[in-house]
């Protein structure tokens, strides 16, 4: 017999996504789709149980089908089916929690795959460059989904050492981008201007929805030869890009706000439906966050397909046109660098040397993943 493979959030996008991916492998037998919520989306073959796994009713499900791998996609920073953020952080922090205590208990579970963000690094003004998945943060998030996500992970760490026999895998994504992903992100960057933190231009990656299945579907079987797939790992597009950037190419045009005026923001923000954009959102947008991918690709052996920036082209495709046309906004800002590096040249002062092209190139590559 195949494997049995029980998917969480399969009302959500991504998971019924997953969920139709998953049962065309050859070596699934049966996938068990669970949400509290019935789906308004197919779930082919899939059959759908509708249970909370906020309830030890969970536990019945795992032993009545029979499953041995569980991948868990139910933590996320969006509300469904009309709940608010309480409700989010119980499925997100309790629902993980009776999850857990369910695998603990099933001696058929053999993989648990756990869907996290890397909000859990946090963001603050003396971040590292980059952070590896040892690295800690030098800020703890202090709430909103970045905190539950630090909450699951540690309720999995203790999992994982009451169970060693269970591969255990983490995945922590960038923020998430799709034509039809619903994020609190994905929302802000929809929004017909966007406000930013005056003075800061922070760096940000984003990770394609169809990687995210790709990834989500190779962590859930056994590892490939001289790869594992047990462990922590950072997924992310290839490249960087300024938050400048990403409006540039979305063609939306920004509103500077005062440091102090973050609050205000978020308080507008979640006023226009964006629910979960919590203060550590905002420090997102002043600081930015970048991680390192590299164990992915060595440990796990996958390589995302879209770089952050097709990945935010792919988004903006489906979201529609901003305001203003990218190549109009793009060369209104040039031309007003243009003209600010003029005014303040000084008579007799050398001009700017151009760099070759290749060298041109070479930059761009660094923030827009060329």
């Amino acid at each position: 017999m195949g494997k049995v493979v029980l998917v969480t959030g399969a009302a959500r996008h991504l998971g019924g996504r997953f969920v139709r991916r998953i049962q065309r492998d050859p070596e699934v037998d049966r996938v068990i789709a669970v949400d509290a919520v019935d789906p308004a989306h197919q779930l082919g073959a899939a059959e759908f149980v509708r249970a909370d796994i906020r309830r030890p009713e969970i536990a019945k499900v795992l032993a009545e089908h029979d499953v041995d791998t569980v991948v868990h996609l139910d933590v996320t920073g969006t509300a469904l089916g009309g709940g608010g953020r309480t409700s989010v952080k119980e499925t997100n922090v309790i629902g993980t929690m009776q999850l857990l205590g369910a695998c603990q208990k099933s001696p058929r579970i053999g993989r648990l795959v756990i869907k996290s963000s890397t909000s859990v690094y946090g963001s603050a003004p003396r971040d590292p460059a980059v952070f590896t998945e040892t690295t800690a943060a030098k800020s703890l998030p202090s709430g909103g989904f970045a905190k539950d996500a630090v909450e699951v992970e540690g309720y999995v760490r203790g999992f994982a050492r009451r169970r060693p026999d269970v591969a255990v895998c983490v995945l922590r994504f960038a923020n998430i981008l799709g034509p039809r992903i619903d994020s609190p992100l994905a929302e802000y960057l929809a929004l017909p201007v966007l406000p930013t933190v005056l003075g800061y231009d922070p760096r940000l990656q984003f990770v394609h929805e169809d990687d995210v299945i790709d990834v989500l579907r190779l962590v859930a079987q056994e590892p490939r030869r001289a790869t594992l797939n047990s462990g922590t790992f950072n997924v992310a597009g290839d490249g960087v890009l300024l938050l400048s950037q990403c409006a540039r190419r979305l063609g939306r045009p920004t509103v500077p706000v005062l440091l102090p005026a973050v609050t205000w923001v978020g308080t507008a923000l979640r006023t226009v439906g964006i629910t979960d954009f919590a203060p550590e959102q905002i420090r997102l947008l002043t600081h930015g966050r970048v991680v390192s991918t590299v164990q992915t690709r060595e440990v796990l052996g996958f390589v995302p397909r879209y770089t952050t920036a097709e990945a935010l082209a792919d988004f903006a495709r489906g979201r529609g046109p901003g305001l203003l046309p990218p190549e109009m906004l793009a060369g209104a800002v040039d031309r007003i660098a243009e003209r600010l590096g003029s005014s303040t040249a000084r008579p007799g002062d050398p001009a700017p040397s151009v760099p070759p092209a290749h060298e041109v190139r070479s930059v761009h590559s660094v923030h827009d993943g060329a």
